[in-house]
């Protein structure tokens, strides 16, 4: 009985303490360009896994592609965007991809992806893992998630 209960616990205890073997993408959305043909904006949020993980490319069936940029107010009180070789993402952390922040821009959207559609992402890092999260599509204008 006793060796049991130790054996249920131990079980248990593992299970409350493990966290994700690898990172993971949640809460996708892209918002469209009011302009057809300039590049859209992809927001999520990423969690990382057991250990730590660099991410290096974000893609998405028929974007010609996606450039990780961050936007951050300078000294002088203007926005400034830069972009990103890639993003750490510290073991167990959230990061988090939201306006006026780091984001992903998407150039060359197919004409076929419209407001109310899906946009799957791809996020793949620095060491081989690809993790896929689906993004609902928003219009210009509209608010996202």
């Amino acid at each position: 009985m006793r060796a049991g209960f130790a054996m249920v616990m131990a079980i248990a205890s593992t299970g409350a303490c493990s966290k994700a073997a690898a990172p993971a993408a949640s809460d996708a959305w892209v918002r469209l360009a009011a302009v057809p043909g300039r590049p859209a904006a992809a927001y999520f949020t990423l969690h990382g896994g057991a250990g730590a993980a660099t991410l290096a490319q974000v893609s998405a069936p028929g974007v010609a592609r996606i450039e990780l940029h961050e936007s951050r107010m300078t000294g002088n009180g203007m926005m400034a965007m830069n972009a990103l070789a890639d993003v750490p993402v510290p073991a167990g952390a959230t990061v988090k991809f939201a306006p006026a922040g780091n984001h992903a821009m998407l150039f060359g959207v197919p004409a076929d992806v419209k407001p109310g559609g899906t946009l799957v992402l791809t996020f793949r890092f620095s060491d081989g893992t690809a993790v896929q999260a689906p993004a609902k599509v928003f219009g210009a204008g509209e608010a996202g998630l």
